[in-house]
């Protein structure tokens, strides 16, 4: 383990060198990527299933969606038999949706890959300030329509969020039985205040209270980058229209939470979601909305780390500031450097 944690940190510390060196990808222009190892799929996947993932792609988050998708491939067992779904903004200019798709190319040439444009007209009357404001961006919100984007011979999709690596074989969270009534299946986390999660005016106004009254077991918060999602009971459920009857609430008639897309999904689910191990989602390594500060994982094993809140870490890592655990992180990351190492995946192969 020491010796492992040598190397990962030679890695980050190579990564915030390279980053220091003024390599910055500036004027607008998106950095280029370096072709990710080919991962094929062994004599034991005949007949596997397909594993449909959906994530967003945009300009602000692609260095982290890269990383996720070579992890994924990297740890899987049939790596040929996953397909991805990457949700971009229709509000993206026609010459940057060409070069998201470029840079996707070229990190991955060979990755069955589809890219959906999400409408945002569909959310900016929907939308509230928040504690930071890349949770108030449009294609933050894109995951409730994905029942709408993905075509309906997709019974089942993968929901992972562009900050996150997963560092075991995503077959096992696709294999998470939801049982007969069940949408959603993530990590829950009852030990959190769940209370805490909407503002003191929701817990006055009875009615809005009341719509936890007769959930199947107590809510408890839940992390929405990482969700396994039954598409076919999301469309018989009407749950796009639930989500949004929330975010209406919360624009036109009170204040009643403060973190972007999170409460209406807790409004919505919380207490009838298939629980998942914690493993599958490590949450929290990015710190909080609003300092971002460095954290050690949770006790217990890991399968997926997830740099949810503001502290991102290519952002810290370019910033020669990394924290321990984006060490994790930077063998993944794509982005071609001028004097970069190209073997960085081997200090955890």
């Amino acid at each position: 383990m020491r010796v492992l944690a040598a190397v990962l940190l030679a890695a980050a510390c190579a990564a915030a060198a390279a980053a220091a060196s003024g390599d910055s990808g500036g004027g607008g222009e998106l950095p280029e990527f370096r072709e990710a190892p080919a991962f094929r799929n062994g004599a034991a996947c005949a007949g596997a299933p397909t594993i449909h993932i959906a994530m967003t792609l945009d300009a602000t988050y692609l260095r982290g969606s890269l990383a996720g998708v070579l992890s994924v491939l990297r740890h899987a067992a049939c790596p040929e038999s996953i397909a991805f779904h990457f949700v971009a903004s229709s509000t993206s200019p026609a010459r940057r949706l060409a070069a998201l798709r470029r840079a996707l190319a070229a990190a991955f040439p060979t990755l069955p890959a589809t890219v959906h444009r999400f409408d945002a007209r569909l959310v900016r009357g929907k939308i509230s300030s928040s504690v930071r404001r890349a949770l108030d961006q449009p294609l933050n919100y894109a995951r409730i329509y994905l029942a709408d984007l993905l075509p309906r011979s997709v019974p089942r999709v993968l929901y992972l969020d562009s900050d996150l690596l997963v560092v075991d074989d995503v077959a096992r969270l696709w294999a998470t039985d939801l049982g007969p009534d069940a949408a959603l299946a993530a990590p829950e986390y009852c030990h959190a205040n769940f209370t805490s999660y909407f503002t003191d005016a929701f817990w006055r106004h009875p009615e809005y209270a009341a719509v936890f009254a007769n959930r199947t077991r107590a809510p408890c918060y839940f992390n929405t980058g990482v969700m396994v999602i039954d598409l076919d009971r999301w469309r018989a459920g009407g749950y796009t229209a639930k989500l949004e009857y929330w975010m209406e609430v919360q624009k036109q008639e009170a204040r009643i939470y403060e973190l972007g897309s999170l409460p209406p999904f807790l409004l919505v689910f919380a207490g009838e979601v298939k629980a998942v191990e914690h493993r599958w989602n490590q949450h929290g390594l990015g710190g909080d909305n609003v300092a971002g500060q460095c954290r050690e994982l949770h006790p217990g094993p890991v399968s997926l780390l997830h740099w949810s809140g503001k502290g991102k870490p290519w952002l810290r890592l370019d910033a020669g500031r990394p924290c321990p655990l984006d060490a994790l992180w930077a063998p993944y990351d794509l982005r071609r450097r001028r004097g970069a190492r190209d073997d960085l995946l081997a200090a955890v192969a």
